[in-house]
């Protein structure tokens, strides 16, 4: 006879019992399956005989599957088996729901219990963790399910009592936060192995082991440990890097030091380079990945960029294509391709020749270098006509210092190809306009009156090119006008520079390629913009001036830095930018400024 209980019971909780069936022998009938030689047998007295026989043999078992169904009963009783207990409440012979109500008044009862702080050890400093704040907790729900999974013999069930340990969970990342606090500088992390250069001399780090925490293991040791009153000991991993010490001498013995001992040659199709052993030191890196792995590589674009001019003698450099003014029309000049040192394969080739000792060699490829701007690419810029231009006055002739200033910055900028949706910057394009550049001494405001200083003038053209760009349509990124108001300007539409402080800046915002023409007679400068135009007309629409203020007088201490003035209002006012398309007015932008009123400045004593 066969037991099974049945764990998916019926509404009313009652268990079910199954009972294989019994086979008997049948009167006057040979087995199925009779070994030769053997007969079966039978006692004298016939059919009565045997009745009777069957009759206590069938009395025997019905009292024996009696017996078996009531003991069944007994022990299957409910969800979870007779004699169950865990913390302390009995589980045993009850349905999953109760068992689960039990077990959770359990908890509540021993809730001061339960969340007592918790004594931990953590390498040599001891500390006491608050159960809720790291997510301890009995999983009542799981707790239940385990204990109606657990096996015990029928006869176990009858007399004997078992305890089920509750199953326990916790929160990983927070316990690991609070046992990190507890561990403090007694863990440390892996000391990675190493070989970097002093120079040509390579130097070894050794590698040391990490001692610190494993997450999963800190949660599986308080799991297990909560529960038992005593202190849990968290365990601490150490852990190895891959490469040992010896490895890493015997790395510097066998790679680095044999490779700064010589040069090595580097062969091409247009001729050979020497590699020096500085621009190998520089080049070979040894890199440890996160188990420990020591390995080197030779970058190969580093180490073009050591060779740096050496690599003229085997390399041509790609040039872009230009674009000038000729009889009035933009005419482009070609751009060439260059000759560049294939570095994808070049460090694997330079690093499997450093061991060896004698004439080491390899052999570089030169690959085609595409310019940036090629000819076919600025001729698809739409750079065909002029789209707008503006001159300002200047006095003195070519010859003064302030001309001159004026003239350089336009000579510099004359030519320059603003791609689409790139951004110019005149201080960005010129650099420090200082005396190495060519510039000279000429007025400039600093602290509020004119003063010699490097550069004077050039306000004039960065104002000049402003207006081109400003009736050309493009966005205005960053400018500034001056403090006081000089005629030769328009009022407001105006840009002072100073380098590195104030700039003036613009962005190409079209989809058209433009280049910047700039040419100068003897007393005016003129800047254009080429592209191709998007709008009808950009005007310029101006307020009335308004918080007018008189200049005062100031006296000055004669001398080489004393710059006279006449002074001139200060103002406010309001400019308009107002763009056409199609004949009417698409939009309008707003430029507004203060002016300070110039004082009169007299290089002089103030009268008594």
């Amino acid at each position: 006879m066969t037991l099974y209980g049945d764990r998916n019971l019926p509404a009313d909780d009652r268990p079910t019992v199954q009972v294989a069936a019994v086979q008997w022998p049948i009167a006057d009938a040979e087995p199925a399956n009779p070994r030769p030689g053997r007969k079966w047998s039978f006692p004298s007295g016939g059919g009565r005989a045997h009745r009777t026989w069957l009759l206590i043999a069938a009395g025997v078992t019905t009292a024996v599957l009696a017996s078996a169904v009531g003991i069944g009963a007994y022990a299957y009783a409910g969800d979870v088996p007779r004699g169950t207990t865990v913390l302390g409440a009995e589980l045993g012979g009850q349905s999953q729901a109760a068992a689960v109500e039990e077990l959770r008044a359990a908890v509540e009862r021993q809730a001061a219990e339960l969340n007592a702080p918790l004594p931990v050890v953590v390498g040599e400093q001891t500390a006491e963790l608050v159960p809720a704040e790291v997510g301890l907790r009995v999983d009542v729900e799981a707790t239940v399910r385990a204990a109606m999974q657990e096996e015990a013999h029928v006869f176990e069930r009858l007399v004997g009592s078992r305890t089920v340990p509750p199953v326990v969970t916790v929160d990983v990342e927070q316990l690991d936060a609070a046992l990190k606090e507890v561990l403090g500088d007694q863990g440390r992390k892996m000391t990675m192995p190493g070989i970097t250069w002093s120079g040509l001399t390579p130097k070894a780090t050794h590698p040391k082991p990490s001692l610190e925490l494993n997450p999963e293991h800190s949660a599986q040791a308080v799991r297990e440990g909560w529960l038992t009153g005593e202190p849990v000991t968290i365990p601490l991993a150490e852990t190895h890097p891959v490469t040992t010490a010896e490895e890493v001498d015997r790395m510097v013995t066998e790679l680095a030091k044999p490779a700064v001992a010589a040069p090595v040659t580097l062969t091409t199709d247009e001729g050979s380079v020497s590699i020096p052993p500085a621009a190998i030191a520089k080049s070979l890196l040894f890199t440890a990945d996160e188990a420990g792995t020591l390995s080197a590589k030779v970058d190969g674009k580093r180490l073009r960029t050591e060779l740096d001019d050496d690599l003229t003698k085997v390399e041509v450099t790609p040039k872009n294509a230009q674009m000038t003014l000729t009889n009035g029309k933009p005419k482009i000049i070609a751009s060439r391709d260059g000759k560049q040192l294939d570095t994808s394969d070049l460090g694997e080739a330079v690093l499997a020749v450093l061991p060896q000792s004698g004439d080491r060699r390899v052999t570089g490829t030169l690959k085609t270098k595409k310019p940036e701007l090629t000819t076919e690419k600025l001729a698809g810029l739409g750079i065909k006509e002029k789209v707008s231009t503006f001159t300002t006055q200047f006095s003195g002739g070519l010859s003064s210092p302030r001309s001159h200033n004026i003239i350089t910055a336009a000579k510099e900028v004359d030519n320059t190809l603003v791609l689409p949706g790139e951004t110019f910057s005149l201080n960005g394009h010129t650099g420090d306009r200082n005396y190495a550049q060519g510039y000279k001494d000429a007025p400039v405001i600093l602290n509020g009156k004119l003063v010699p200083g490097v550069g004077g003038g050039v306000s004039q053209f960065t104002t000049t090119l402003f207006n081109a760009t400003y009736y050309a349509g493009l966005e205005d990124v960053e400018h500034k006008p001056h403090s006081y108001y000089f005629s030769r300007y328009p009022a407001v539409i105006e840009s002072t520079i100073f380098y590195p402080n104030l700039d003036f800046k613009f962005r190409n915002n079209t989809e058209y390629g433009l280049l910047i023409d700039t040419s100068y007679t003897s007393n005016k400068i003129t800047v254009s913009i080429w592209s191709t135009k998007i709008w009808d007309k950009v005007k310029t629409e101006y307020g009335p001036r308004s918080n007018i203020t008189k200049p005062k007088t100031v006296y000055l201490e004669p001398g080489p830095n004393c710059i006279a003035a006449n002074g001139s209002n200060g103002f406010s006012q309001n400019a308009y930018r107002v763009f056409y398309k199609n004949g009417k007015e698409t939009k309008r932008e707003k430029f507004s400024w203060r002016y300070a009123a110039e004082p009169r400045f007299i290089c002089g004593p103030k009268p008594s």
